[in-house]
């Protein structure tokens, strides 16, 4: 078939068939977060171990899935549970169209609800942090210069006042989920007389990596989080001049969730809530 007006489009090279396959392959594993990836991976080998272990077949029907349901919400939360019915189904869709018919059919769905009527345990609810937590924290660190307790006071600061997740200040533990496209550069960093911002990366809810600017006043519930990142920008910019990454460790490594939870006990002997 001819096109009925002339092409604009520019040569391009034409592909094998196994090129073409391999990148789609790629752009099919880039379709989730990665970390969301993990977890449900996690979720498939619970229930492939699951009917290895009681001779059941690996087609996710309605008997198999409620058996599964039944069985792990003895041993784990049925929220979980839930939680894990969505990633077997994400899993195995490819494999077994029906799987997700089967995962909302009446069996499973009721056999799920029954076990949270009597496996379910209440919601245990953190403490939230206050901004007397926050002075707290700010005056154990008032004299100190190292590099690392200022970053993790402005991280403390910036995380409250903006709702970050700790997961947009971290790299995760997990080196095989960490991600550098969502890492805020030091080179959109902003300072004014009254106001700090910079540019927050893609987040796995961020399908286009569009990002979000971040915008932080000085004046805040009578708190000034100013000093404490001008402070901290001070040092690092001395530390790694030439380093891309925002925020960053004394040793030159973005910081970790353990990095931040670890020092939380220090002052919060409580169990305080931080989202992840």
């Amino acid at each position: 078939m001819m096109a009925t007006c002339p092409s604009r489009q520019p040569v391009r090279d034409v592909w094998s068939c196994e090129r073409l396959i391999h990148e789609r392959g790629i752009a099919l594993g880039n379709a989730m977060d990665q970390s969301t990836l993990c977890s449900y991976g996690l979720a498939l080998n619970s229930y492939l171990t699951f009917v290895k272990a009681h001779d059941l077949p690996v087609d996710p029907n309605e008997d198999t899935l409620s058996f599964f349901t039944v069985y792990m919400s003895h041993h784990i939360n049925p929220r979980s549970v839930n939680t894990y019915l969505s990633g077997i189904v994400q899993q195995l869709k490819p494999y077994f169209p029906n799987v997700r018919d089967a995962r909302n059919s009446s069996l499973v769905k009721h056999t799920l609800c029954g076990c949270m009527q009597m496996k379910g345990k209440a919601v245990v609810r953190k403490h939230a942090l206050s901004t007397k937590d926050l002075n707290m924290v700010a005056d154990c660190y008032s004299k100190s210069s190292e590099h690392d307790d200022l970053l993790f006071v402005v991280m403390l600061y910036t995380g409250f006042f903006c709702l970050m997740r700790l997961g947009e200040l971290t790299f995760p533990d997990d080196k095989s989920i960490q991600n550098w496209k969502k890492i805020t550069r030091r080179s959109s960093v902003s300072v004014k007389i009254d106001t700090y911002k910079f540019h927050l990366l893609g987040h796995k809810a961020d399908r286009f990596f569009e990002g979000n600017q971040i915008i932080i006043r000085g004046d805040q519930f009578r708190l000034c989080p100013l000093p404490h990142f001008a402070c901290y920008l001070s040092s690092r910019d001395r530390l790694h001049p030439v380093a891309s990454p925002l925020w960053i460790t004394n040793s030159g490594h973005v910081p970790t969730w353990s990095f931040f939870i670890t020092r939380l006990p220090l002052f919060f002997p409580r169990r305080l809530g931080v989202s992840l």
